[in-house]
């Protein structure tokens, strides 16, 4: 499975497109090619980052700075597409109204966001209120939990990120996460804080999960495909494109090969949920 590092805030992938740029549209002139910027999460940057290296029918930018900063480059008129993996917020739809803009939802996936660990952490499995009580600051040695006598590192996203806000709504309760975590601008970081350290604990969408941590089973449930899909794993959400209403033509093909089988099976490929 292909992964990318999502470490750098703004990690801009350009596919120069030469072969299709050269192509000619058949009387010996060059046909122009379409570039799309494509701009926010970074839970869905490496789906992008896979489309754009194979999509054709345009040259793809694809920045992962966050689903904020995405949702706010299409409220500024800064990018074609927001990728995000949170849903819009109310004042979000009202300052893109205010601009002239109309934010149309494509829900391009599923995903869980998975709690990991280092490899060698003998803890397998906490309950959601134990995750709680880890953040808020109340649990801090892993021998509370059933662990070694160790202090616990939780690691957590910025304020920007859509994982942060879905983790504060389902897992916090939207509490305050205990200031001395942590915090790191992408899933990438996360996943490589919690590979360095063995007392560290964070939070990656299903596609970061790989040999480097572990995924903990949450109140027995471990985090899959099928557990999502059958409602069982609690800490999961969609994951989204939006677009201005009245886009181009150029956006609306792409949004139609994402969401058709050669689309689809890329979200797959990259660890995260088909719909």
């Amino acid at each position: 499975m292909r992964k990318y590092s999502t470490i750098p805030t703004a990690l801009t992938l350009v596919l120069a497109g030469a072969l299709t740029g050269c192509g000619g549209d058949g009387n010996g002139e060059p046909s122009e090619v379409v570039t799309l910027s494509v701009n926010g999460s970074t839970t869905v940057t490496p789906i992008m980052q896979a489309v754009a290296e194979v999509y054709e029918a345009a040259d793809l930018e694809v920045s992962g700075t966050g689903s904020g900063d995405g949702i706010t480059a299409l409220i500024d008129g800064r990018t074609d597409v927001a990728m995000s993996s949170r849903k819009m917020k109310a004042e979000e739809v009202e300052k893109a109204k205010a601009k002239g803009v109309e934010p149309v939802e494509v829900v391009i996936a599923r995903d869980g966001i998975a709690l990991v660990v280092h490899p060698s952490n003998l803890v397998s499995d906490l309950t959601l209120r134990q995750v709680k009580d880890i953040y808020l600051g109340r649990i801090t040695n892993w021998k509370e939990v059933g662990g070694p006598d160790a202090k616990i590192v939780p690691v957590t996203r910025d304020s920007a990120s859509g994982t942060f806000e879905v983790f504060e709504e389902l897992v916090m309760d939207k509490e305050p996460i205990v200031p001395g975590a942590v915090t790191q601008n992408s899933n990438g970081t996360v996943r490589m804080a919690v590979a360095e350290s063995e007392g560290a604990i964070g939070y990656v969408g299903l596609g970061y999960v790989d040999d480097t941590v572990k995924a903990l089973a949450i109140d027995g449930v471990v985090p899959s495909a099928g557990t999502v899909n059958d409602g069982t794993y609690k800490i999961a959400r969609d994951l989204n494109l939006y677009y201005s209403k009245g886009a181009s033509e150029a956006v609306l093909k792409l949004i139609d090969f994402i969401l058709g089988p050669e689309g689809q099976k890329i979200v797959a490929d990259e660890g995260f949920i088909p719909l």
